[in-house]
């Protein structure tokens, strides 16, 4: 479903917002607030919170200057973009807050949500120098950001869980971070090299 709602995001960017403004067609902007009603109800499912993304996306695509129908999209796509962000999901985030900016260049929660994401993409060397054994996972998700999806191995033991988190170098290379039980013991910038704040005891 997440992927159906990048690919509506991007699609409702594209459209032109040039030329005459689009007879707005009441009936189905009801059809978008019906939806609206069903997903923002307390302990919603995520399934109605989708259809209504999905259909007050279609409704911008048909109506590309509908003003309000588009802020309130820009608005689900910058909070979605957050989200995939989280999760480490930095590329399809800056897609997203791209999207959004094709149509509001000014919109300053984009902005500050694509300077994030792209500074999420690789780390530098400041930043693997700034941890320091005993960081939280949290704490260090903070600094450097979740792991792209498929860049984490958990390695459980009997008495004690192993786990790696991954990411791409500002100019090359991976950097590895490593936790004993959810605490920082170690990191590497490269494959020989741990990093010296995490050697001292």
């Amino acid at each position: 479903m997440r992927r159906a709602l990048i690919l509506i995001a991007l699609a409702a960017a594209s459209c032109s917002g040039s030329g005459k403004e689009a007879s707005d067609s009441p009936s189905e902007w009801l059809h978008v607030l019906r939806h609206k009603q069903a997903a923002v109800k307390p302990n919603a499912p995520v399934q109605a919170k989708q259809v209504y993304a999905d259909t007050l996306g279609a409704f911008v695509l048909r109506h590309p200057t509908h003003s309000r129908a588009r802020e309130v999209y820009q608005h689900i796509q910058v909070d979605f973009a957050r989200e995939l962000a989280a999760l480490g999901r930095y590329q399809d985030a800056i897609h997203i807050y791209r999207a959004v900016l094709v149509h509001d260049p000014k919109n300053e929660s984009a902005l500050r949500g694509l300077t994030d994401a792209v500074d999420h993409l690789a780390v530098s060397h400041e930043k693997l120098m700034a941890l320091e054994k005993g960081m939280s996972q949290r704490d260090v998700a903070h600094l450097l950001g979740k792991p792209i999806p498929g860049w984490q191995l958990r390695n459980d033991r009997p008495d004690t869980t192993i786990e790696s988190w991954y990411y791409r170098r500002i100019g090359g290379g991976v950097a590895g971070v490593y936790f004993r039980d959810g605490v920082l013991f170690a990191a590497e910038e490269n494959s020989q090299a741990k990093l010296a704040p995490l050697m001292k005891q």
